[in-house]
């Protein structure tokens, strides 16, 4: 059994639709953090760096205690080599797919990221941080927009690569993106889309949190967060 403790984040969306897509036995712990429940000491004990998503696989490969893992990447990686799906064996196909899936880790969750604060939630606007995030956010479609031409999924076979990245572009349209601007993006995005265990991760997370706005204490919570 995996234990997912989740939140309705892009990158919590990748470990249900992982999970949905292989049929592995998992249940959700929700961490709201919104509220702080990131900080509880019992998170913090195997997600030391309070964000979401982590897991506990309660029953690892050698037999051991449960075992935690944290960083959505480093989640998707173990899942796929446990479960032998979504992520090839051999040299050439294995990299092809963790090539981006670190992509996506170091450069489109980021950027996406800064984006989304910087449009949407900072308390001032600044404009030269805005059009930076936005610009590099479509720059980064761009990138994603060429490697799809002639392929059906990123790395030529569906893998966890393409799980990372459709959930950073659901939100396209509050990143300031179009998609009519990017034709392969689109029609893969589209695909995705319409995947069964993709609309199923998506239905378990309108279970899980229905609210839309983040208000000002959750606005603390979420941003003003110091070394202490």
């Amino acid at each position: 059994m995996i234990e997912l403790y989740y939140w309705t984040t892009p990158n919590g969306h990748k470990i249900t639709i992982f999970l949905e897509e292989a049929g592995t036995p998992y249940e959700i712990h929700p961490v709201n953090i919104s509220t702080g429940e990131q900080f509880a000491a019992s998170f913090l004990s195997f997600s030391p760096n309070n964000r979401i998503p982590a897991i506990r696989d309660t029953s690892p490969a050698d037999g051991g205690a449960p075992l935690g893992i944290f960083e959505s990447g480093a989640i998707l990686e173990y899942l796929a080599e446990k479960e032998g799906k979504f992520l090839p064996r051999e040299a050439r196909g294995k990299y092809a797919v963790l090539q981006w899936l670190y992509w996506q880790m170091a450069g489109l969750g980021p950027m996406a990221g800064q984006n989304h604060h910087f449009v949407q939630y900072a308390p001032e606007r600044i404009p030269y941080a805005m059009d930076r995030y936005v610009k590099e956010t479509g720059r980064l479609y761009g990138v994603l927009d060429k490697q799809l031409a002639g392929r059906d999924y990123i790395a030529g076979d569906y893998s966890i690569a393409d799980m990372a990245c459709y959930p950073w572009i659901v939100p396209h349209e509050r990143q300031q993106q179009n998609l009519d601007d990017f034709p392969d993006l689109k029609r893969w995005f589209n695909a995705m889309a319409a995947r069964p265990a993709v609309q199923r991760a998506y239905e378990k997370a309108k279970a899980v949190n229905e609210a839309a706005t983040v208000s000002p204490e959750a606005h603390k919570i979420l941003f003003g967060q110091t070394a202490r």
